[in-house]
This record gives structure tokens, C-alpha cells and sequence, in this order.
């Protein structure tokens, strides 16, 4: 299981992880933060960056929300999106049993 992409940025999979369901800019952000105790902050340039660049590849897609007498813009998921996010995890699964040997081959 390869991305041919090469591995996600950490902001990367933290978005895709986020967009599991529709999710606005604002919320991505806080939902990133909460879920990592506040080790991972998305400052907006790094957001709306990554968001087009998810966009483009078609790994997210606009998912348009009427709320109250204003629209947000939403993302989520495509089923690209979750195939990419798939193998990356594949990926530090490996890395992680990997780095486990360091902590077996210690006296």
C-alpha cells in the first residue's frame, strides 16, 4: 500500500483525519488542536494552503452547508482521500513497529 504522493505532512493528515465528516476551515483548526493536546496548531496559511493543494488532488471536496442566512464552506473526504490517508497510516504503523526494536534492544 504506497502513496505515490510520498508520505503526508503532519498538516496533511491531520486535515484528512479532520474532514472524516464535513468540516469548516475554523473547525479543522480546532478539532486538529483538541485532538493533539495542542501540539499541532494550523495557523490559517498553512489550512487554506493545504486545503487547495487537497483539493486539487481530489482528496477533499467542498461540501456546502446553508447555515442560518449565511453559507460556510465545508470539506470532507472523497474516497481518494481516505485511500491516501489508509496508506500513510499503513505507513506509520510500520515505522512505529520499526522503532519499537530500539526500545526490545535495549539493556
Amino acid at each position: 500500500m504506497e502513496n505515490k504522493h510520498g508520505p503526508l505532512t503532519e498538516a496533511l493528515f491531520y486535515i484528512l483525519l479532520a474532514a472524516r465528516r464535513p468540516i469548516h476551515g475554523y473547525g479543522i483548526i480546532q478539532e486538529v488542536a483538541a485532538m493533539t493536546g495542542g501540539q499541532v496548531n494550523l495557523g490559517p496559511g498553512t489550512l487554506y494552503g493545504a486545503i487547495n493543494l487537497l483539493l486539487e488532488r481530489g482528496w477533499i471536496v467542498l461540501y456546502s452547508a446553508e447555515t442560518g442566512s449565511r453559507r460556510k464552506k465545508e470539506y470532507v473526504i472523497t474516497p481518494q482521500g481516505r485511500e491516501v490517508f489508509a496508506a500513510e497510516l499503513w505507513r506509520l504503523r510500520g515505522m512505529v513497529e520499526n522503532g519499537k526494536k530500539m526500545e526490545e534492544d535495549e539493556p
